[in-house]
């Protein structure tokens, strides 16, 4: 009978886990410990062969993430972070870009469960929730970047109304009153809408505008609101937008009407990505913290599959203003929470 990475483990005395950090040289393994491993490997001349493997219906050592638009720097940045994550724990991450489109994600599903993937990670995003409910039944599931509070899921998500509100309080403390608000209708940009509405409802601002949530989170549509805005009949002397690349289309649109920012436009994104550093003037956002995202998920991810968990955990982390030079203070106000 062909020597399996079961056979290794219980020889060398380790978990599989263990044994398939030794074979993809990662994670934080004692020269000693990996030493025996190496050791048991060429005494039952075991081949890992990963097809196989998935066609035993054992583990696969590979998880799906299904992230909705790759092109957006912070779902770049949290596919990264979880890549990293989990070829340190020892596995393979097979990422699929599903560009919002329900179909899509449901092809993709139906392709990581053919793969035999250990679990699947959902980004925000994802809105068919009582798909991600119907799988956990069979798979170990996780969410990131989004709540999914009705579910026994791990999750592992972001204050999102936290973040709106802190976003549209930095615009209130500097003595703005028009305030405006760009934004894709998903999940999180629903709860920093709640956020921002709750901040001006607390500090007496009743600025109307006519908000419309847009098809796109890109720099195209940041650019196109923004340019609605400018040519309203009472401009925003702000704008709250719901991600970096709709903050940096913002500037641009300012630009172009022959303003300026900060002087006459304040500008505040949401992410911190790598967009906020190169935009002119640099921009002021709402930082998530992505790394910890990406490590927190796969470790409840790998938990879950290693150790057999049946209590799931919820994370919720907290939003960081960063302030930088797209953001200009016209009056001192003192902010009602």
């Amino acid at each position: 009978m062909k020597t399996t990475i079961y056979d290794v483990a219980k020889a060398s005395g380790v978990s599989i886990a263990t044994v398939s950090k030794v074979i993809n040289n990662s994670g934080r393994i004692g020269e000693k410990t990996k030493k025996k491993v190496l050791e048991t490997i060429n005494e039952l001349n075991y081949h890992p062969n990963m097809i196989a493997t998935a066609l035993t219906g054992k583990s696969t050592f590979s998880i799906g993430l299904l992230i909705p638009d790759l092109a957006n720097p912070f779902f770049a940045e949290l596919a990264r972070s979880v890549e990293d994550r989990a070829h340190e724990l020892g596995y393979n991450l097979v990422i699929c870009s599903t560009d919002y489109n329900p179909a899509k994600e449901m092809k993709y599903v139906d392709l990581l469960k053919r793969k035999n993937v250990d679990g699947i990670i959902f980004a925000s995003g994802f809105e068919q929730l009582d798909k991600i409910e119907e799988l956990n039944e069979s798979l170990p599931i996780a969410v990131v970047a989004r709540d999914f509070p009705s579910s026994n899921v791990n999750t592992v998500s972001f204050d999102d109304y936290l973040g709106g509100f802190k976003a549209t309080s930095h615009l209130i403390e500097l003595g703005h009153e028009k305030i405006a608000l760009i934004g894709r209708d998903v999940w999180s940009n629903r709860e920093r809408k709640r956020g921002y509405e709750d901040a001006m409802h607390n500090n007496d601002l009743n600025y109307k505008f006519r908000f419309e949530y847009i098809e796109e989170s890109n720099v195209e549509w940041g650019k196109y609101m923004a340019g609605k805005y400018m040519t309203s009949e009472d401009p925003p002397t702000a704008i709250v937008a719901c991600n970096d690349l709709l903050a940096s289309g913002a500037i641009q649109a300012v630009k172009e009407y022959g303003l300026s920012v900060p002087d006459d436009v304040s500008i505040v994104g949401f992410d911190n990505t790598i967009i906020a550093t190169l935009t002119d003037p640099l921009l002021t956002t709402i930082a998530q913290p992505i790394k910890s995202m990406g490590k927190h998920v796969m470790d409840l991810m790998s938990n879950e599959i290693e150790n057999n968990v049946t209590d799931k955990s919820r994370i919720t982390l907290i939003p960081k203003l960063v302030t930088r030079g797209s953001t200009k203070q016209v009056n001192k106000r003192i902010v009602q929470s």
